[in-house]
């Protein structure tokens, strides 16, 4: 089951999969929307509406996967993660959210006791990052301290653009002797050659904050991402408004805002954008070990990305509870990934 099939991301997942011969079942919020996606590409379709647990576990009746495509995943992840527990069913998600990752990982223990699969981020967030991150410790074991970036421009899709603003309000994350902690937008700024010559950057709460640390080990971790430095200074004077974002009116309104405006990237745009994937590890002795990616377009690579781990689960029994993509894929997963190569 493709959950969220109409959104912007869930749809691309849905066309690809239904060129590859595949019949998922269509599933969303809206019985017009799916319904309609559904006749359009001869597949199954069903409405499931998230908040009633039973009609939530009744909506798998038959499914073996669920590849939740829904964001924002704050509202969505929850409802069906426990559905899939209940119904011993596989879920997967395209999320970037910390909290989400570590949700799945609370539900570790009652996912084996199910003997399903939880993996979050089988995306963009995190895929590339989270094999690199598996890639450098295995080249530095003894490491301490990680860092991850990725610089590489690209229209938000709506569900996107919907979670960086209801993020807005709990600010900047990184983990810090194995704890995530809070700080301010902005923080961190440095220098970083992600693939494209020097660059300034600075620090922003994506998921491997979460996942990179049980991936590798490693306590302390930042994530970077590409910013000129009228965007570092932006994002720092943000800091004074963040209470704002607490707001239910002004979270209305600017969701109405992201509805009627943001469309995600075109078709040009995901045919040939690429973006640069970096990582970097140290230890206590001041040994240092990097690595970059070049990648194709992130929503490009969610479809790929996701469906890949769609079929490594359909195809055999993995190890049940929560994991990540490098976990349950491999360091090496990404480079299998069209449009995906290690740079020297």
């Amino acid at each position: 089951m493709i959950y969220g099939a109409t959104g912007y991301t869930g749809a691309l997942i849905a066309r690809e999969a239904a060129s590859l011969g595949w019949s998922p079942v269509l599933a969303g919020r809206s019985a017009l929307a799916v319904e309609s996606l559904g006749k359009e590409l001869g597949l199954p379709a069903r409405t499931i509406l998230l908040d009633d647990p039973e009609a939530v576990a009744a909506g798998l009746e038959g499914i073996t996967l669920v590849l939740n495509c829904a964001g924002p995943f704050s509202r969505t992840a929850e409802p069906l993660m426990r559905a899939c527990i209940e119904k011993r069913v596989h879920y997967l998600d395209i999320t970037g959210e910390i909290e989400i990752f570590e949700l799945a990982h609370a539900f570790d223990a009652q996912a084996k006791a199910a003997g399903i699969v939880l993996c979050s981020g089988v995306g963009f967030d995190v895929i590339p990052t989270d094999c690199v991150a598996a890639m450098l410790v295995s080249s530095l074991p003894e490491a301490t301290h990680l860092a991850l970036g990725f610089e590489g421009a690209t229209a938000p899709s709506p569900g996107t653009a919907k979670t960086m603003i209801e993020n807005l309000a709990a600010g900047g994350k990184i983990r810090r002797n194995g704890k995530i902690v809070s700080v301010p937008f902005g923080y961190g700024a440095r220098t970083i050659d992600f693939g494209g010559g020097p660059t300034s950057a600075m620090a922003i709460p994506w998921g491997d904050v979460a996942t990179a640390y049980y991936t590798t080990g490693i306590p302390n971790i930042v994530v970077y991402t590409g910013a000129t430095r009228s965007s570092i200074f932006f994002a720092r004077v943000l800091n004074a408004f963040r209470f704002l974002m607490k707001s239910k009116t002004v979270l209305r309104f600017l969701t109405k805002r992201i509805e009627s405006s943001v469309r995600g990237p075109s078709e040009t745009a995901l045919a040939s954008g690429h973006t640069f994937v970096w990582g970097e590890v140290s230890d206590a002795a001041g040994r240092t070990h990097s690595l970059r990616l070049q990648t194709t377009n992130p929503y490009a690579l969610t479809v790929h990305g996701a469906l890949a781990v769609v079929r490594r689960l359909q195809d055999g029994p993995a190890p049940a509870g929560s994991t990540t993509p490098a976990r349950l894929m491999g360091s090496s997963f990404v480079l299998g990934l069209p449009g995906t190569s290690l740079e020297a």
